[in-house]
């Protein structure tokens, strides 16, 4: 049921280099929704730690708002950000990200993931009991793994309506952890966004 980005995806882990220097990648419409994703993705990072001058704008039941202006950009960007620990195992702690690209066209979710996942099987999605597949891992940073899936119209209504959203990494191909995090606030959080 999850669309990732696709090969886009896998594409833009390698243009974030060529995106940031100065380096274009063109002014078609495909080239400014690789650069603004490519963006997004530089970003995981400092949502999931945010600078000093990032502060949370506003608070949406288990979701924060956090803005901030990434690196080279003109303007600020905002994201809907919530952090869970698995009660059983406190050393696996996800920051879930929330937001609408630098150009306003799509919308991303993204998870922040420890790093000692295993890659190649991605990150399970299940809302309430409905499972969506797994988003792919497009990347790790010194604080983690990130993966991500773009937000259509079917499963933002199923982000907004569900209860808890159930992320399920894996760290042995046997063994996937479930971990849940609340989608209470998600929907007036997301609508608020800029």
């Amino acid at each position: 049921m999850l669309g990732h980005a696709g090969s886009a995806t896998n594409g833009q882990a390698a243009l974030t280099a060529r995106v940031f220097p100065g380096g274009g990648i063109g002014t078609g419409k495909a080239g400014r929704l690789i650069a603004a994703m490519a963006l997004a993705i530089g970003c995981a990072a400092s949502f999931a730690a945010p600078p000093a001058g990032a502060a949370a704008t506003d608070k949406h039941g288990a979701w924060e708002t956090r803005c901030e202006t990434p690196p080279g950009a003109a303007a600020r960007q905002c994201a809907i950000v919530q952090s869970v620990v698995d009660e059983d195992r406190p050393n696996i702690a996800l920051v879930i990200i929330a937001l609408k690209t630098a150009d306003r066209k799509s919308r991303l979710l993204r998870v922040v993931a420890p790093l000692g996942v295993l890659i190649p099987t991605g990150l399970g999605l299940k809302l309430d009991q409905t499972d969506f597949g797994r988003m792919s891992f497009v990347r790790c940073l010194p604080n983690g793994c990130v993966a991500e899936v773009m937000v259509d119209d079917n499963l933002l209504e199923k982000l907004e309506s569900a209860q808890t959203a159930t992320f399920v990494l894996f760290q042995t191909p046997e063994e996937g952890i479930g971990v849940p995090a609340s989608l209470a606030g998600f929907k007036e959080g997301f609508e608020q966004l800029p």
